[in-house]
């Protein structure tokens, strides 16, 4: 008679002689993925999002479908409306506070007027690109360590109009949010910090003291 193509004949043993040629497997196959949509809501740390569907469905015990849906890690630094997010997305980056010095003896010289302020974090976590040897430029990045309190100065050029502040200075974050910073010559040396109070008249002490850049 017949051979019906009834995969569940495999299970029972009681498939047809010629099963295998007569209803052969056919595997899932499906699209090329689509085009990554945006950022599924702005101003926030969230996702996007690629999908496929299916072509063909399997048949005769063939290979199961694949996911149809991916999602990536996706942060938007503007708002629908074209306007600026809130200062804790974007990472702080940071140098050693003696690059300061050598601004503010610039800054004398020329004779200009610069003022700017400082913010004390708390290092909650960092990478361990920042405690490996280092070349001598460098070194300031052993100063941080979780737990302890740093001073980070802004000050000119680094204010940014017409707010003047300086990028990823934490401005209008949560109590307790984690804000993330970087540090200036080495990629691998970042982490996180809270946010803990401004200090609009400051003088970082020489450790732990660093730099908006």
């Amino acid at each position: 008679g017949p051979c019906y193509c009834d995969q569940a004949c495999a299970r029972t043993l009681d498939c047809c002689h010629d099963y295998a040629q007569a209803c052969p497997a056919i595997p899932c196959v499906v699209s090329q993925w689509s085009a990554w949509s945006g950022c599924a809501e702005p101003c926030k740390t969230t996702y996007r999002v690629r999908t496929r569907h299916i072509t063909q469905e399997p048949r005769n015990g063939g290979e199961a479908c694949p996911a149809l849906e991916e999602r990536a890690g996706c942060v938007e630094y503007w708002s629908r409306q074209g306007a600026e997010c809130q200062q804790s997305l974007i990472p702080a980056l940071i140098t050693t506070g003696g690059f300061g010095t050598a601004r503010k003896k610039r800054a004398a010289a020329d004779g200009s007027e610069r003022t700017g302020y400082c913010v004390e974090f708390q290092l909650v976590a960092l990478a361990q690109g920042c405690l490996h040897q280092q070349p001598w430029h460098s070194r300031w990045m052993q100063q941080l360590r979780e737990g302890h309190r740093v001073c980070v100065e802004c000050q000119q050029p680094a204010l940014h109009p017409p707010a003047r502040h300086c990028r990823g200075d934490g401005t209008g974050s949560q109590q307790n949010q984690l804000l993330h910073w970087q540090a200036v010559g080495n990629h691998r040396c970042k982490g996180t910090w809270r946010r803990i109070r401004q200090l609009d008249s400051c003088s970082c002490p020489p450790v732990h003291s660093f730099l908006f850049i």
